[in-house]
């Protein structure tokens, strides 16, 4: 799939999440079969564009290109200004966040609240792509349906954003009313692509390798992005890969295999935040690779109480390597021995 000057090696992408697509993972999701990752929601705020937390946020180094930025912001020169500020710091596409469903960022009219103010959505837009075009940056988009059931003008701002000079259209098959609720459709999805002439990427419930055959298949999408089942189990894009190729399954990695990626994960996860921010935020991907693995819920439930209770990078990965060992050492069966795994933590 071409993207402006870059040529990406597949059509599995990472999906923007605040407080996960770090660095670290868009690393090892790329590792794991993802063809492109989009980094976290960064402001357009010039107040808070030096901030420790921004800063993280906007951090690529050693990140296989294409860094691609997401920028967030209810005024069309201020999102401009921060296209251009990201550049400068190594972005080499821009996204445009048009989808983003927490309040905290709609009661701000940023994100997918854009969308009930479609010209200023389209002036935000304009204003991107004029300030990227003399850098040769891309610029993209990433949107919902619509506000709510009522109001699904996705298919409206597809056609003026490819207009205005957008290059790709990401579309979460649900309002921003729905929020994660129900089900993502994506008739609103094969309706954009029907319309348009820039690749388009299907997103919203595509959790297993069938159900990214059955949304490409109904949608005609470029693309698909995976979001939340990806958190804990960065493999499924190369599941998905390879299922697609051969219409097999790959085999479910092995213990050994999870417990080299997590660690590898840990290492460059303390190394961004620091020992002490970073032993406190990794608690929630220890708590996902472990719901991902197929543990008794006695095993869940005694890990997550240990890692929680720890607040040093050495114990935490130590605690990592013990658990993993042990899981690895005893059969299918064994997995039933509740009271054991709860001595062991």
């Amino acid at each position: 799939m071409q993207l402006g000057p870059y040529t990406l090696p597949n059509a599995l992408f990472v999906a923007p999440m605040a407080g996960v697509t770090d660095r670290p993972f868009r690393k090892l999701c790329k590792q794991l079969g993802a063809g492109y990752a989009v980094s976290e929601m960064v402001t357009s705020r010039p107040d808070l564009q030096d901030s420790l937390k921004t800063s993280r946020r906007a951090n690529h180094d050693g990140e296989a290109a294409p860094i691609a930025v997401q920028i967030a912001g209810t005024e069309a020169q201020m999102m401009a200004d921060a296209a251009r500020y990201n550049i400068d710091r190594g972005a080499q596409i821009i996204d445009i966040n048009m989808g983003c469903p927490a309040k905290k960022v709609c009661n701000k009219w940023a994100g997918s609240a854009l969308m009930q103010d479609e010209a200023l959505a389209i002036g935000i837009v304009e204003a991107v792509v004029k300030a990227c075009a003399p850098h040769g940056v891309p610029v993209t988009l990433k949107m919902r349906t619509g506000w709510c059931a009522d109001v699904r003008n996705a298919p409206t701002l597809a056609l003026a954003a490819e207009s205005a000079g957008v290059q790709m259209l990401t579309v979460h098959g649900r309002t921003r009313e729905q929020g994660y609720k129900g089900l993502a459709e994506h008739d609103t999805v094969a309706l954009i692509k029907s319309r348009v002439n820039i690749p388009v990427v299907a997103n919203g419930d595509i959790d297993s390798p069938e159900a990214a055959r059955d949304v490409l298949a109904c949608t005609g999408a470029d693309a698909i992005m995976i979001g939340r089942a990806a958190q804990g189990r960065p493999w499924i894009f190369r599941e998905i890969a390879h299922f697609l190729a051969t219409g097999e399954h790959l085999p479910a990695p092995d213990l050994v295999d999870v417990k080299g990626w997590l660690i590898e994960h840990l290492h460059d996860h303390y190394a961004l935040y620091g020992e002490y921010t970073g032993v406190r935020s990794a608690r929630k991907h220890l708590g996902w690779y472990a719901r991902s693995l197929p543990l008794p819920v006695n095993a869940f439930a005694a890990f997550r109480e240990r890692i929680n209770g720890l607040t040093t990078a050495e114990a935490q990965l130590d605690a990592v390597a013990f658990h993993f060992d042990q899981w690895a050492s005893m059969g299918p069966t064994d997995f039933t021995k509740t009271e054991e795994w709860k001595l062991a933590a």
